[in-house]
């Protein structure tokens, strides 16, 4: 990380900054006003066409999906399991909710599915097998890991002839990342199909050659879903029968996406330079734009808009709090900011240093902005936001304080047992003087 001179912070009581706050920076933001002046690719006119035509996909897709669950055109688990899996890696799943649902429980209610000594065709297979279980579990339903029995010779090892067959080993392979503790059949099948995955790695053709390196990095379960999706939308047109439609409306869903998240980061940046701005505490992190990143990777879907610019606020509010006590703040000051944001009103701002009230302030503000915007049956929901938030500083600001404060113990052990065989006081020594007598607050330790 890059040093920061102690000129560039903030002065704490007109004392001689020491230890991590005159020492520790951070690097400064990569982003710069990028996406404040960055111009979205689609017009409002072209983003309405695409729009319409989505929503005339969905209707058309809606259909099909209602005709195939019953009667004789009724889809099989095989086609049913993957086109829920197709819906998922496209990133349109959020659109067919219901229909996903009920797909889902036909294939719970099959016998198949629990029996692992059932003679269907489906379950000869390992991919589909493989995929059940992976969807089932992720939705909620619990199968048990017993479905791979029939897939391990008289050993207990997994059979020798499935090492040949690349998609049912991938397949395998993030189906048992979704295991409880204790299911040893889930960890051996991770060891059996990374093992030959890995070996196959640069014969693969594509797309199966980059799907299982993106998977031997981060399974899929454990991969955020928006990321898939940017990776899937371009690999699905070269699968052997992709459906046009589900590929057309994916790229539309995915550029609207997309465009909708920049408009959000703009108003995000927006607010960020002028609190980033404001507040003056330059030893923080300016990292914006990477807990937008997260909050997508929490949920990244069209309707849920609102959310991550509440959440992408709230997490910045966070940093700065947390950098506070990590990096800058005495253990006076730590207890002063805990009491202070334990009360939640603007008239504990006098108890504050100087450095901390403009914080402060914009904290308590920016919830009741929060509020503001809720209509008036959400507003009680800022209230539970708030003792989350209370919650996350205690267990961050005292978390923080022990740390310190043993620090400190250790630092001035050390200082005596030096004394002793005639080594010098840590507590002199000019780059890492950590105490520093003069101090209201006692002691400033880093990390």
């Amino acid at each position: 990380m890059a040093a920061t001179s102690e000129a560039a912070f903030p002065p704490a009581n007109n004392v001689e900054i020491a230890g991590a706050a005159g020492l520790t920076g951070f690097e400064p933001c990569a982003w710069g006003d990028f996406f404040i002046t960055y111009a979205p690719p689609l017009s409002q006119e072209s983003e309405e066409t695409m729009r319409g035509r989505a929503d005339q996909l969905k209707g058309e897709l809606r259909r099909r999906l209602f005709e195939a669950a019953g009667g004789e055109g009724a889809m099989g688990v095989a086609d049913t399991v993957t086109l829920v899996d197709t819906l998922e890696r496209l990133g349109i799943d959020n659109h067919f909710r219901e229909e996903i649902d009920a797909a889902l429980r036909r294939v719970i209610s099959s016998e198949s599915c629990l029996d692992s000594g059932s003679g269907s065709k489906d379950d000869s297979d390992l991919r589909v097998v493989a995929l059940r279980f992976r969807l089932l579990r992720q939705h909620g339903f619990f199968i048990p890991a017993g479905v791979f029995d029939r897939f391990r010779d008289d050993t207990g090892s997994f059979s020798a002839s499935l090492s040949s067959d690349p998609a049912s080993l991938l397949s395998l392979y993030n189906a048992a990342h979704m295991a409880i503790p204790g299911e040893l059949v889930l960890d051996e099948a991770i060891s059996f199909s990374r093992r030959h995955l890995q070996a196959m790695k640069g014969k693969l053709a594509s797309p199966m050659e980059e799907q299982v390196s993106r998977a031997l990095d981060i399974p899929l379960p454990r991969l955020p879903k928006r990321l898939e999706t940017m990776h899937y939308v371009v690999e699905y047109e070269k699968e052997e029968g992709h459906d046009p439609m589900l590929q057309e409306l994916a790229r539309l869903d995915f550029d609207l996406v997309r465009s909708l998240h920049l408009k959000e980061l703009r108003a995000l940046s927006l607010w960020w330079k002028e609190l980033y701005g404001d507040v003056k505490l330059s030893y923080a992190r300016d990292r914006l734009v990477e807990n937008y990143f997260w909050t997508c990777g929490v949920f990244h879907e069209e309707e849920y808009s609102r959310a991550r610019m509440l959440f992408a606020k709230t997490f910045g509010l966070l940093s700065l709090m947390d950098d506070t006590y990590d990096v800058y703040a005495t253990l006076e000051e730590c207890h002063i900011l805990n009491e202070a944001i334990q009360r939640w009103n603007e008239s504990a701002v006098s108890t504050l240093p100087e450095y901390m009230k403009t914080f402060y302030i914009n904290l308590v503000r920016n919830f009741q902005g929060f509020e503001d915007s809720l209509q008036p049956e959400e507003k009680y929901r800022v209230s539970f936001a708030k003792k989350a938030f209370k919650l996350i500083e205690v267990l961050s600001g005292r978390g923080e304080m022990v740390q310190r404060e043993v620090r400190a113990e250790l630092q001035r052990a050390r200082g005596g047992v030096g004394h002793v065989v005639g080594l010098p006081d840590p507590s002199r020594r000019a780059p890492y003087g950590r105490r520093r007598l003069g101090d209201k607050g006692g002691i400033r330790v880093g990390h």
